[in-house]
């Protein structure tokens, strides 16, 4: 799957599943913290933390490092697809 044929990158499963690494360890954000949205069909967003998470060949990069170097980017301005 990928992102330029419009099909999902990764399931509705998988993105239930995942949690940012960061917001989870908040536990002023209530019972769920760092639920994630797919977005451009490539990026994972995390309304918690801010942090933006690139998906790579169908592989989420969910490094802290990689998702705070697009905290300040606007998810209209997140580049599709993401550079390596």
């Amino acid at each position: 799957m990928n992102a330029s044929n419009g099909e999902p990158v990764l399931s509705p499963e998988l993105i239930e599943l995942l949690r940012c690494p960061v917001a989870v360890r908040d536990k002023s954000l209530g019972d769920d913290p760092g639920r994630l949205e797919l977005v451009h069909n490539c990026w994972l967003v995390c309304a918690d933390s801010g942090l933006k998470y690139p998906v790579r060949d169908g592989i989420p990069v969910m490094l802290i490092e990689e998702g705070e170097k697009w905290k300040n980017t606007a998810v209209d301005d997140l580049p599709v697809p993401p550079p390596a």
